[in-house]
């Protein structure tokens, strides 16, 4: 059996090691926006759901989990507490939000409107 070369085993370690970086790297946190720069996005997003009541609703449901990754925890943090609501209305048998999760959704929007003015 022959031993591998000690230029072998670098390039090895060193694929190795770039691979980890990219691994890694690709579970790095996606960069979040500012709160004006939130506020902005938001202001000239034109997201419009189609479909019957429940694809609408889990397409809000998926909207609002994406932006919330993106936002200022300001912002962000209602909008994913609005991702959570319209995922259980989406997840009833109407897929529609009910009175109780509308009220929910309006405090939301709410606090979103204490930085977005």
């Amino acid at each position: 059996m022959t031993k591998p070369r000690s230029g072998v085993v670098r390039l090895a370690a060193v694929s190795c090691a770039a691979l980890l970086a990219a691994v890694l790297g690709a579970c790095a946190p996606t960069p979040k926006m500012d709160v004006k720069a939130s506020c902005e996005f938001l202001n000239n997003d034109a997201f419009k759901p189609d479909g019957n009541q429940q694809q609408q609703s889990k397409q809000l449901a998926a909207h609002y989990h994406e932006l919330a990754d993106k936002l200022a925890p300001e912002v962000g943090n209602p909008i994913k507490e609005m991702a959570a609501i319209m995922d259980k209305a989406a997840a009833s048998s109407l897929g529609a939000a009910t009175q109780e999760q509308q009220q929910q959704l309006t405090v939301q929007f709410n606090k979103i409107g204490e930085y977005c003015k």
